[in-house]
């Protein structure tokens, strides 16, 4: 029955994002909001919500495990599965503004991470800090993209998934929004009740559950959009929406959850966010080396999830 819940909690919550996606773009558009910054706000934010959810409900309900396991496990998937199988279906060049800016900016949020986690604890405090550094990125981003004609991140956003109406009502467009937030907030609830019911009854860690079955239930919307812009062959789409949704998700998401509520920090989890760190590192290195992910590095990166996975199961 845990399963059961757990695929209708996915389903609510992956559902329940598209339709506040729908419904807040459309009543942007309504009030002449450019599309590039839509995408970059609104979508951006939309595609992280599964991830917000299930963390500001993990640490209300205490499991603080599973709130930062479900983020960082949640960025573990995106760099070493969403951009490993992206990377075998097609080469992937890299702009040079990711691997400047948006790589080295990925690096130091999650190093920024990694230094709050140090002392096994992440206070108000420093969740506040990670909102403001959010903040700080956002207006930035925005900035850039008036700025230029191109930018990745943007057209990923906007191209894949804002498909909105120009002739939806206003009162369609809100009832969207709310039925996108009821179904994140139910949603959210049902799989971090199911997930801790599986946990406890086959005798697993909040950690590992948060680490494998929740963190790619919630990875799903970043999954979907960069397999299907691959396959229409928007390869530089998959390598933008990986790093905007792992910078979302660890200043937007735990900056939530942890201004809401201080999250204590296991040794397992610290472990797990220096491996973050870690890949990321080595995704930097592998896009410098020729400016594009290719066949053999996902082949790579895929051997690396599974690696740890059987780690973390071991452990």
């Amino acid at each position: 029955m845990s399963f059961l819940l757990l695929i209708i909690g996915f389903f609510f919550l992956i559902k329940g994002a598209d339709l506040f996606v729908e419904g807040a773009a459309s009543i942007a558009r309504k009030f002449n909001v450019p599309a590039m910054v839509i995408g970059l706000t609104i979508v951006a934010m939309g595609t992280s919500a599964p991830e917000a959810a299930v963390s500001i409900t993990s640490s209300l309900a205490g499991q603080n495990d599973m709130s930062v396991a479900n983020v960082v496990g949640s960025n573990f998937f995106n760099i070493l599965i969403v951009l490993g199988v992206s990377a075998i279906l097609a080469k992937l060049p890299v702009q040079k503004d990711t691997i400047k800016k948006d790589t080295p900016f990925l690096l130091f949020v999650s190093g920024l991470l990694l230094l709050f986690s140090l002392d096994l604890r992440v206070n108000r405090i420093e969740g506040l800090v990670l909102l403001v550094v959010f903040a700080y990125f956002l207006i930035n981003t925005v900035k850039g993209a008036k700025n230029a004609s191109s930018n990745s991140m943007a057209q990923s956003e906007v191209a894949m998934e804002i498909e909105v109406s120009e002739e939806v009502s206003m009162s369609k467009t809100i009832l969207l929004s709310i039925l996108g937030i009821l179904g994140i907030v139910l949603g959210g609830d049902m799989v971090v009740n199911s997930a801790t019911d599986i946990a406890t009854a086959f005798g697993m860690s909040a950690n590992l559950v948060g680490l494998t079955i929740v963190a790619v239930g919630t990875s799903l919307p970043e999954f979907v959009t960069s397999v299907v812009a691959i396959k229409k062959g928007e390869t530089e789409i998959a390598i933008g929406n990986v790093i905007g949704s792992n910078i979302f998700n660890i200043l937007l998401v735990l900056g939530l959850a942890t201004t809401i509520k201080p999250i204590a920090i296991s040794m397992l989890a610290l472990t797990d966010i220096i491996f973050m760190v870690a890949i990321t590192v080595l995704l930097y290195i592998f896009m410098k080396k020729d400016n594009s992910l290719v066949k053999k590095q996902g082949l790579i990166l895929i051997a690396i999830y599974i690696a740890y996975m059987a780690y973390t199961i071991m452990r």
